[in-house]
């Protein structure tokens, strides 16, 4: 009797662990956040600690997992400004001002908490590998590391809805797990075309205190673009694309 529960043990033991796929799982909540190309309304409203608001509002358009372009519609200050990402690179167009200008991920082109990365928002599984997945109840806590130096944040936390694949809460995070800012997502809504996701991102920062900053989305939809339009030379002609 002995050896048959030995042997019983062994063959449980020999049995493989069901694993989660975290670079799957990722890419899936990658797909379920934008299509892979799409275009977008959003308006950003910068909260500072005495209540005051500034807003912004923006039409950006998506193209594969590493090419973002986008145009201030208002205020009237900032319109006809653009902005391009491409990989890790990002530039600003102001018009009459000639050509465009090199900014980087940490800076911001709207101040306030949302720097230039968050605004001009990559795949995470473009810059980001899966360290692991742990499951939290009703949602997973993917653990995210840096591919390189190069990225705003050297870890990100995210919570992910286990149902709907979609983020509710993400860290950002140095390589010391010194905690820069936490986006917030709110607001579930069918955008059509079979696109569900939040419609708010909120965030907020021990870096700013008192400060928060939100990205209202509307108007979300696939769509696909040339590649000409993520260039240089035709970050002054965003507007023929709406």
């Amino acid at each position: 009797m002995l050896k048959i529960i030995i042997v019983f043990l062994s063959l449980l033991i020999a049995l493989p662990v069901y694993a989660i796929d975290g670079t799957a799982l990722l890419k899936q909540v990658d797909r379920n956040l934008n299509p892979e190309s799409y275009e977008s309304y959003r308006k950003l409203i910068n909260i500072e600690p005495d209540g005051s608001k500034k807003e912004f509002t923006l039409f950006t358009v998506k193209k594969g997992v590493d090419k973002v372009v986008s145009l201030f519609l208002a205020p009237a200050s900032e319109k006809g400004r653009s902005t391009l990402r491409l990989g890790d690179n990002m530039w600003l167009y102001i018009p009459n001002v000639g050509k465009p200008v090199r900014i980087t991920s940490l800076q911001s082109v709207v101040g306030g908490v949302f720097n230039n990365s968050d605004i001009l928002q990559l795949d995470y599984a473009a810059e980001y590998n899966v360290e692991k997945v742990e499951e939290k109840g009703s949602e997973y806590l993917l653990y995210l590391k840096a591919k390189t130096k190069t990225v705003a944040y050297d870890r990100l936390k995210i919570w992910a809805d286990k149902s709907k694949k979609l983020p509710t809460k993400i860290e950002c995070l140095t390589e010391a797990n010194m905690l820069i800012k936490t986006l917030y997502f709110k607001d579930v809504k069918d955008f059509g075309g079979g696109i569900v996701r939040p419609a708010v991102t909120e965030t907020d920062s021990p870096l700013y205190k008192g400060y928060k900053s939100v990205m209202i989305f509307a108007k979300l939809k696939a769509k696909d673009f040339k590649d000409e339009a993520f260039t240089l030379t035709f970050m002054s002609n965003i507007e023929s694309l709406r």
